[in-house]
């Protein structure tokens, strides 16, 4: 099965400062790129724990007795590794978004590429998918998804677009929903609308902001003293979550300051902002617009 080239992969890992002994998390397993460079940088009595909800990625699992692979989302980090005896890790890493495995498996429905049903789910367990939001969202929360995940100025006309069309007939795949909305797609932009429209909608369809917040508010009880997170994103959102989050110890407002004016935050930035190189980008074209933050337990 292929699976994506893992994005910065020799930096992401640098990022874990990894003792060999140490216990690690890689909370988006996928192909098991980043997954088996950790292992080859951890000793016989190192441990790696890795996270995936898409059943396609249990094919992948590596055979390796410091390995474990845990089919659950990552929101759930801190449960799973209890029910494996573990409380304090020396290190978590994530590459957010969705494989190129996912992108390129047309049933999926992630991609603007193919004619295929709307789903979207990153876990086929789930109830909830692209069709249902399409077909059943009231138009305030349809505009509410578009503009607030897409960021899409048009968010509102879209949503009465939608909602119109499928008074007709029930909007199914993505190609219909493409026609449906071909007003807004100038062909210049077109590529760039859709695939804001379709970022959004998954993003809906996965809860990936929710998750994401909740896996950081886990991560400072998680780590050891100076354990490292490593995170990967694709988007603003995303990366302004994760921003914040390491600066602040919270998504919203400023921390609480002491009598001198100091306030204290559970992790602290490791370097600057890491951007993939040219050379990278022109290999493997999913890494343009990723950026890499790493944070150490204070």
């Amino acid at each position: 099965m292929e699976y994506h080239n893992p994005v910065l992969l020799s930096e992401s890992v640098d990022g874990l400062n990894i003792k060999s002994d140490g216990i690690y998390v890689d909370v988006t397993f996928g192909g098991g790129g980043h997954s088996k460079e950790i292992l080859n940088r951890l000793g016989k009595h190192g441990k790696l724990f890795a996270f995936d909800q898409d059943q396609d990625a249990q094919k992948n699992a590596i055979d390796d007795e410091r390995f474990v692979l845990i089919l659950e989302n990552f929101r759930f980090i801190k449960r799973f590794l209890r029910f494996y005896g573990v409380k304090k890790v020396d290190g978590v890493l994530a590459d957010l978004g969705v494989s190129s495995h996912q992108f390129d498996e047309a049933e999926r429905g992630f991609s603007t590429r193919f004619d295929t049903d709307l789903d979207m789910r990153m876990n086929q367990n789930d109830t909830l998918s692209a069709y249902k939001i399409i077909n059943h969202y009231a138009e305030e929360q349809l505009s509410s998804v578009l503009f607030n995940y897409g960021e899409l100025r048009n968010a509102r006309a879209m949503a009465k677009m939608i909602a119109n069309a499928r008074l007709d007939k029930k909007i199914k795949t993505s190609f219909e929903l493409k026609e449906v909305l071909q007003s807004f797609l100038p062909k210049a932009k077109e590529h760039k609308i859709l695939a804001q429209i379709f970022q959004a909608i998954r993003i809906e369809v996965n809860q990936e902001l929710e998750v994401l917040k909740e896996f950081l508010e886990q991560i400072p009880e998680l780590l050891n003293d100076d354990g490292r997170l490593s995170v990967i994103s694709y988007h603003s959102l995303e990366d302004r979550l994760v921003k914040r989050f390491i600066r602040n110890g919270q998504f919203e407002g400023e921390p609480e300051k002491d009598f001198y004016g100091n306030f204290e935050v559970p992790l602290k930035k490791v370097g600057k902002l890491i951007v993939p190189t040219r050379e990278e980008i022109k290999q493997n074209n999913r890494a343009r617009s990723a950026k890499l933050r790493i944070a150490t337990k204070v």
